[in-house]
């Protein structure tokens, strides 16, 4: 017998809008993430663990006990505590002699996973061994992704989707150039390794209209190498970005710009007639009581014209 589902109720008004903040959305912000340590996570591992919630925060929550569970294996962990925190991502650390310095990188559609990928640490240096100067907490990033594999790898493409996830923030249709301060390079290799790099932009001055950049590491410096992967069908993961209907803007018709910019509108309207249009009333337009008095003769002529006698029957 199925054991049917417990619908949650609220009591409170707080109650009620936290229900509302974990609904589906046309529109969705930032997505939220967990980092979690796994079964006996090494230095190194904790250690990327913390950059990578240092470079998501403040979407992110960092929970500093361990558990003891391999997610490849059963993941029921990671979606309680998702549907918990009202997260969409996750990154679980671990380390055995199998598989050292392991980082499992993840997402879940409707509190269930639905990708997940995991990473070797092969090189590792963390933000606070680079002594400069750092960005500021919740900036947009500039993701760069160098290298044809990317592209030509499936389990690499899946990848590239899952870190512009990871570090994707508000949707934003303009961008000053000032505001382009953090740079998060991803270099793929055709031996499955990621290098990823972070950057400081500097803009200085160039005699021009146009500053020169430079870049600065600012670190975390990661050399990842590719292990076991576990992807979502191609069906789930169509549904899962799957645009809702409120969020698709239709098509505006009769409506263009010229070449300044300015919006031009077509409308059509039903055919008028001049004689019926309300003027504006003032004294030199006013009718002579002559005129008002043959105007009412000729309604009452055409009125009478179309009556039709009726005939009664004998």
């Amino acid at each position: 017998m199925a054991v049917m589902q417990r619908i949650k109720k609220p009591t409170t008004r707080k109650g009620k809008k936290v229900l509302l903040s974990k609904e589906p959305k046309p529109v969705e912000g930032p997505k939220q993430c967990i980092v979690m340590q796994g079964r006996n996570p090494s230095e190194r591992t904790r250690k990327i663990l913390k950059d990578i919630y240092d470079l998501k925060k403040p979407d992110a929550a960092y929970l500093t006990r361990k558990n003891d569970f391999v997610p490849f294996e059963d993941a029921s962990l990671i979606e309680k505590l998702c549907d918990k925190k009202d997260a969409a991502l996750f990154g679980v650390g671990s380390h055995s002699k199998k598989r050292p310095h392991n980082i499992i990188l993840g997402r879940t559609f409707d509190y269930n996973v639905l990708d997940m990928i995991e990473l070797g640490a092969e090189n590792f240096k963390s933000m606070s061994e680079f002594q400069n100067m750092k960005i500021l907490t919740g900036l947009k990033p500039c993701l760069l992704f160098n290298g044809p594999s990317w592209e030509l790898n499936e389990d690499l493409k899946r990848l590239k989707s899952l870190f512009t996830d990871f570090f994707h923030r508000e949707k934003v249709e303009t961008i000053r150039l000032q505001g382009l301060e953090h740079a998060l390079s991803f270099t793929a290799t055709d031996d499955n390794m990621i290098y990823i790099r972070s950057y400081r932009i500097q803009l200085k001055k160039s005699g021009q209209r146009t500053p020169r950049v430079e870049l600065e590491e600012i670190g975390p410096s990661i050399d990842f190498k590719l292990r076991r992967t576990k992807l979502a069908a191609n069906d789930l993961y169509k549904e899962a970005c799957r645009v809702p209907k409120e969020a698709k803007q239709g098509v505006k018709k009769n409506i263009s710009r010229d070449a300044f910019g300015s919006k031009l509108g077509r409308i059509h309207m039903g055919k008028q007639d001049v004689n019926k249009l309300q003027t504006r009333k003032m004294k030199g337009l006013k009718k002579t009581p002559e005129e008002r008095k043959q105007m009412l003769l000729k309604k009452k002529a055409k009125k009478a014209a179309t009556k039709v006698p009726i005939s009664k029957e004998q």
